[in-house]
């Protein structure tokens, strides 16, 4: 038990030290509540933790690894992390997806050069996305808020016109493949099944977001985002404590607020007897998706792509044709292995030296997976790369892997693997957690939720910790 006599010490504890509890810390502090941040395992950072997995001195990433959102979030632009360590390096392109052949179709940080890449489509892509691009700082400060009136509705409409259409229908209106495939990759982070309406919205998300602001990682890995935010938040007198799970509400120290960066099912676990039964049933029957399985990979060299512009590339999409990639999110989805999978690759030491000793070089990959698979996919995984890369199984030193339940043991906010905080379809975008009105309320007066299963739901943001960081301004008395 933390302090069994429940004298008060703290204006707000904030349970988990993820993007999202720590932005609500961090938050708070700037306006001079006394914060204090609990985080179970032996680090901070939740999603953004660097660790030795394979070999001694090479640093692998175990969740996060680029950062779109990170440069494009609203409050983390309005705090200088640069000055508590965070430098950002971006890679000479965001994204390469290689197709058979040797053909790869590429992701420039220039719009007008991935358009010139696309061939016939290249007055279409810059149709689409030149007004989203201009004005991605407005369309971020609708997007990455709860559901209101959006304060640029023109945009926001432009935006919907794709957004909300299913990712097989919007990536149709290309003509070539080349340009669907890209979009497709994209599209596959929402991890649904592309026959879904608003699976297109992750695609254009993250497209926008390689022209506006790249697709950037942190040097040494994204540990060093988690320690500039702590950083940040004990200069404003905020305080941490690592190795200090909490099991019950009642373990906690007496406070005017209680911000949970935990799955809505394990805050019904955690304060079930501090909240209405007909409430812990809503957050119980929240729903998660697949999983994920992860590979991370100590290279004795750097990945032998066939096409060398692979080389250049942050990240590599891997799975072909818009066709393939959607029979992978389907099977996915519903219950089956792909033998051919969608595969996310990150290859950040050819970009960060720190990150692997001299000569050698890490990689980091998943695909997604049934919920709650336990199903070994590291030959698949690493067979889908060898397709696309010749000779890839010799460059391997050492792996390491987690499947979903290895990953839900690593983060509890992982159930079933699911590593962007539940299902976002039409049933669940616009009602998580629980079908509030607000949603990082809770019917208890002083416990708050605060993770991405609340608006505007996954990705390292920061965002739904500063909305709900705000929502306990609003309502609670300091």
């Amino acid at each position: 038990m933390l302090n069994a006599t429940r004298m008060p010490q703290y204006d707000a504890i904030i349970i988990g030290s993820g993007p999202n509890g720590l932005a609500a810390a961090i938050r708070l502090a700037q306006q001079g509540w006394k914060t204090l941040v609990l985080e179970g395992a032996d680090t901070v950072g939740g999603g953004m933790r660097t660790k030795e997995l394979t070999k001694p001195f090479h640093l692998h990433d175990v969740c996060s690894a680029i950062h779109p959102m990170g440069v494009a979030s609203p409050f983390f632009r309005s705090l200088d992390l640069e000055s508590h360590g965070l430098r950002w390096i971006h890679p000479d392109l965001p994204l390469a997806h290689p197709l058979d052949g040797g053909r790869a179709v590429l992701l420039h940080r220039s719009l007008q050069e991935t358009a010139a890449g696309l061939g016939k489509d290249s007055g279409r892509y810059r149709f689409f996305f030149e007004s989203l691009a201009a004005h991605a700082n407005e369309l971020y400060g609708d997007l990455l808020a709860p559901a209101r009136l959006p304060r640029h509705p023109l945009l926001m409409a432009r935006f919907g016109m794709g957004a909300g259409l299913p990712a097989s229908v919007f990536a149709r209106y290309f003509s070539t493949p080349e340009a669907r495939a890209l979009f497709a990759g994209n599209a596959g982070h929402s991890v649904m099944p592309f026959h879904l309406p608003l699976t297109s919205a992750i695609g254009l998300v993250l497209q926008t977001a390689a022209h506006a602001g790249g697709w950037p990682i942190p040097e040494g890995g994204s540990q060093s985002m988690a320690n500039a935010m702590v950083s940040l938040l004990t200069s404003l007198g905020g305080e941490v404590r690592c190795n200090t799970p909490v099991k019950s509400f009642a373990d906690l120290p007496d406070a005017r607020a209680y911000l949970f960066d935990i799955s809505p099912r394990n805050l019904a676990r955690m304060c079930g007897r501090e909240l209405p039964q007909a409430y812990r049933y809503k957050l119980e029957r929240f729903r998660h998706g697949p999983g994920v399985f992860k590979v991370d990979y100590a290279l004795h060299h750097s990945i032998p792509w066939a096409n060398e512009n692979c080389h250049r590339a942050g990240t590599v999409h891997l799975g072909g044709t818009l066709e393939e990639i959607t029979r992978s999110e389907r099977d996915a989805w519903q219950g089956r292995h792909s033998d051919n999978p969608f595969v996310l690759v990150s290859q950040p030491s050819m970009l960060d030296p720190i990150r692997a000793p001299a000569g050698r070089h890490v990689a980091w990959a998943y695909c997604h997976v049934p919920h709650g698979s336990t199903e070994d996919r590291l030959e698949v995984i690493t067979r889908q790369i060898e397709r696309f890369a010749p000779g890839f199984r010799d460059c391997i030193a050492a792996t390491s892997t987690l499947n979903t339940s290895q990953m839900e043991s690593y983060n509890p906010n992982y159930i079933g693997g699911d590593v962007v905080g539940g299902i976002t379809d039409w049933r669940q975008l616009f009602t998580r957690p629980a079908g509030l009105f607000q949603p990082y309320a809770t019917p208890h007066p002083k416990i708050y939720l605060c993770s991405a299963s609340t608006p505007p739901g996954g990705g390292v943001h920061g965002m739904c910790g500063y909305w709900a960081a705000e929502c306990v301004l609003k309502r609670v008395r300091k």
